[in-house]
């Protein structure tokens, strides 16, 4: 059962092969068993799983039928559950117990999925590796000496390793992609403002945006219907109907335009995945696509405004965290000024206070025009590259990361070097548009991952390219030895 996708887990329950509670049964006895060498997990839901696949088999028998109606499904633990424990990763929120849930969660509760946990992630989703959590690094299932990638690594070595079908996940500047390339995973990153952000914990709000991690294109549309939509609590939630994204996966790819920017192809790109692109560029051509070389001229700036707005919000957005209302708090404190201290300082951990300090120097007086302004600017010209693209053509393709997954702790005492992993990832979230990341081969025997980039809205293109590659080649059905 654990090797199903959701669509097979969808018409295994519709055609009674099984039930809910048999399918959760069985994931949960593995995650049990395979977890503690992956540690994805930092919360297991048990009852609340059981109690939801009995409500789901018996929904099913009182004739409702629906895609994610007893599919098993984890969240990011960025996303409120209420009275369930939703820590970010971090020791500062690791005995907070959020009194609602978000709307993503509450949307695919009344769909029927069945939750069997709060999944692993970098503290507050700052990270590329998934090594800063206060809970321990992720391993990734393809090679357990190896990082999965950040910050939605425990969704996305939960998956990689069949201990569930799909799981929730967030994206500020890559972090639905680049764990999913580096996890031989299909992950979205939706259009900002399709889903709802309203109950997920914010690191960057301009750039932050949940989506789906699964292993086909296919299961990425199942679990976007249920999670986008417009909803009236998120003051950045856009109001625009949401299609059918299974409906369009089969439409045929002729005549569609695919840009593939020159500047992807730099000197800091692992030729051996260059090769890769290139075949995937084939591969799309004989489905009838056609290809075109285009320019991005602005992205070589993208890293460092990423990196000055980002850290910015953050500084802003985690000025809550201060030890008085909720999250951690020290011991003893002397007076006022030593309770914020000491909470933060004991409650942070040294990648989400770097940013902090980063953030608050940007933003503060005399620097503000210098470096924020600056870099909203080149935001802008990001954002408008983008737009003259696709006046030409229809589809952007490129690598999802310059390099495959690498050793934990090899980048400890470089955090500049996994910043730079996020190059071409970053810029979805500077423009604000949709992204995929989707399977496209191996290196070393791990994982590389193809990106597409489409226009506003456009996500449905993105599943239906990615379906249609994914039905004419295998690399999504590999699974890792051992799982």
């Amino acid at each position: 059962m654990h090797q199903l996708t959701l669509a097979e887990i969808a018409r295994g329950l519709a055609d009674k092969k099984f039930s809910s509670e048999e399918l959760t049964k069985v994931l949960l006895a593995r995650i049990a068993q395979l977890d503690p060498q992956l540690n994805s997990f930092i919360s297991l839901t048990e009852d609340l799983a059981l109690q939801q696949a009995k409500a789901a088999d018996a929904r099913r028998a009182n004739g409702e039928s629906g895609a994610l109606l007893g599919a098993p499904i984890a969240h990011k633990d960025l996303f409120c559950t209420q009275g369930i424990r939703t820590s970010c990763g971090s020791k500062m929120l690791d005995n907070f117990k959020a009194p609602y849930d978000a709307t993503v969660v509450a949307k695919l509760a009344a769909a029927g999925a069945v939750t069997l946990g709060k999944t692993n992630m970098d503290e507050f989703a700052m990270g590329s590796a998934n090594e800063s959590s206060y809970y321990g690094a992720v391993k990734n299932p393809w090679n357990l000496e190896h990082v999965p990638g950040g910050s939605s690594g425990g969704s996305a070595a939960a998956v990689a390793a069949r201990l569930l079908p799909a799981a929730t996940a967030t994206d500020t500047g890559g972090s639905i992609r680049q764990p999913a390339a580096f996890t031989n995973l299909t992950g979205l990153k939706p259009t900002y403002g399709r889903v709802s952000r309203w109950g997920m914990i914010a690191y960057a709000s301009s750039l932050d945006q949940g989506g789906p991690l699964a292993r086909t294109a296919e299961d990425c549309a199942i679990l976007l219907q249920g999670m986008a939509g417009f909803d009236s609590n998120d003051s950045t939630s856009i109001d625009e109907p949401v299609p059918d994204y299974s409906a369009s996966l089969n439409d045929s790819l002729k005549g569609l335009r695919i840009g593939v920017p020159k500047e992807y192809f730099s000197a800091g790109l692992d030729p051996r995945i260059a090769e890769l692109i290139h075949n995937s560029v084939t591969e799309l051509e004989k489905l009838g696509a056609v290809i075109k070389e285009i320019s991005l001229p602005n992205m070589q700036h993208a890293i460092p405004a990423y990196y000055v707005i980002a850290p910015a919000e953050a500084s802003s957005n985690l000025s809550r965290f201060d030890g008085v209302r909720f999250g951690h708090r020290c011991a003893d404190p002397k007076n006022l000024e030593d309770l914020y201290k000491r909470s933060r300082g004991e409650g942070f951990g040294p990648e989400v206070q770097r940013r902090i300090m980063v953030g608050a120097y940007a933003l503060s007086a005399g620097y503000y025009d210098a470096y924020y302004l600056k870099a909203q600017k080149i935001r802008r010209l990001v954002k408008n590259d983008f737009m003259a693209a696709f006046t030409e053509v229809d589809i952007i393709l490129g690598p999802t990361t310059p390099n495959p997954a690498w050793k934990i702790g090899a980048n400890k005492n470089d955090p500049i070097a996994e910043y730079l992993e996020d190059i071409y990832t970053i810029t979805a979230n500077l423009a604000g548009l949709p992204g995929l990341s989707m399977p496209a081969g191996f290196v070393d025997g791990l994982p590389v991952g193809v990106q597409l980039l489409a226009p506003y809205f456009q996500e449905g293109r993105l599943l239906n390219v990615a379906h249609q590659y994914q039905l004419n080649t295998d690399w999504h059905t590999r699974t890792p030895t051992g799982f």
